[in-house]
């Protein structure tokens, strides 16, 4: 037996984990499909809403899984980080404020 953990968050501030053990060469899909995950989340389409991976990168529903990987299932990003930075950063107004207002003695401006 392998024991591996499988973590999601369904809902934005939710988190969802648990410990499983496994028979060996059992895939990551084995593994959603064994925490019962779609019958305490059933509004929640997994197979095709989520991305799986093991410690952070992406893998395929297939890849074989080995003793004390960490099963992550990811949603969709709401919004692209680099467009939510540049938002901020306009609506905190002038380089005098904000992130720019407290400033070392002889420190040069903006990074």
């Amino acid at each position: 037996m392998i024991e591996v953990t499988l973590s999601c968050s369904p809902a934005p501030r939710e988190v969802f984990e648990q410990v499983l053990r496994l028979a060996p060469k059992a895939t990551v899909d084995d593994a959603v499909k064994a925490s019962g995950l779609s019958q305490r989340f059933p509004q929640l389409d997994w197979r095709q809403s989520m991305t799986p991976g093991i410690w952070g990168r992406e893998v395929g529903w297939d890849q074989p899984l080995e003793d004390g990987d960490r099963v992550e299932l990811c949603r969709p990003l709401a919004v692209d980080p680099k467009v939510a930075r540049r938002e901020r950063f306009q609506r905190q107004g002038a380089r005098g404020t904000g992130l720019f207002a407290n400033r070392r003695k002889g420190g040069k401006a903006g990074y």
